[in-house]
């Protein structure tokens, strides 16, 4: 039984892990205060497509509430651009682009509450097998944690030693058609989001993951410590 508990204390940890990676992600796109003003002001977004900063960040807003499956559509969404009143801001190939981001947004979603529930039914397993919580979880959550900090820092190595290849790449994973390779003279969101954007992103997902991370080891070491005495 001992193997048993060991094992479901593996699926709990990495699926914690999963967590707060896809928790990451959404930290930074919409729970950072003022996070898409300073970067639109960094890449003079507003500028490239000539709007006011106040209107390109109410488009942004429609946007990201469309990603999360909040708003139905982006093709009705209008502004005033270059001194033009209610033009549409999002031709066919965005919109259509950004369909495909937004099935991307919403499995992650979906992917998050299924091993929420896990993590909540897990403990209760090993508790109702009369199994110590204390002796199983800490053990494996350090273990867990440890081998993701490394992946994290593999991966983050090798993302940052050549960005504009891993977008690429990244793009090639996720998407199965070119939507995604948009053109700044006709595109207004590759103005907005330049690959610098991402970038940043990119750097700021990895520094609120690193922070998780290395709370559970540390958190998981104290609770270690604490059972050996």
């Amino acid at each position: 039984m001992s193997i048993v508990r060991n094992i479901l204390a593996i699926i709990f940890t990495f699926s914690l892990m999963i967590i707060l990676l896809i928790s990451s992600v959404d930290i930074v796109a919409y729970h950072i205060p003022g996070y898409y003003r300073y970067e639109y002001t960094k890449y003079s977004s507003h500028d490239r497509v000539g709007m006011d900063m106040d209107e390109l960040l109410r488009v942004s807003g429609e946007m990201m509430a469309y990603l999360k499956g909040k708003r139905e559509s982006l093709s009705d969404i209008s502004a005033k651009i270059k001194n033009q009143p209610d033009v549409l801001f999002f031709n066919e190939k965005e919109a259509a682009h950004m369909k495909d981001v937004r099935e991307l947004f919403i499995a992650a979603i979906f992917i998050r509450r299924i091993l929420l529930a896990i993590c909540i039914l897990i403990p209760a397993i090993i508790k109702f097998s009369r199994g110590s919580l204390r002796k199983v979880m800490p053990k494996n959550l350090l273990a867990g944690s440890c081998i993701f900090l490394t992946l994290l820092l593999c991966v983050g190595g090798i993302i940052a030693s050549n960005f504009s290849k891993y977008f690429v790449v990244f793009h090639h994973i996720f998407f199965n058609n070119d939507l995604w390779i948009l053109d700044p003279a006709t595109d207004n969101l590759i103005n907005i989001v330049p690959e610098g954007f991402f970038l940043d992103t990119a750097r700021n997902i990895a520094a609120i993951y690193l922070i998780f991370v290395v709370g559970i080891i540390v958190f998981s070491t104290v609770l270690i410590r604490h059972s050996a005495k």
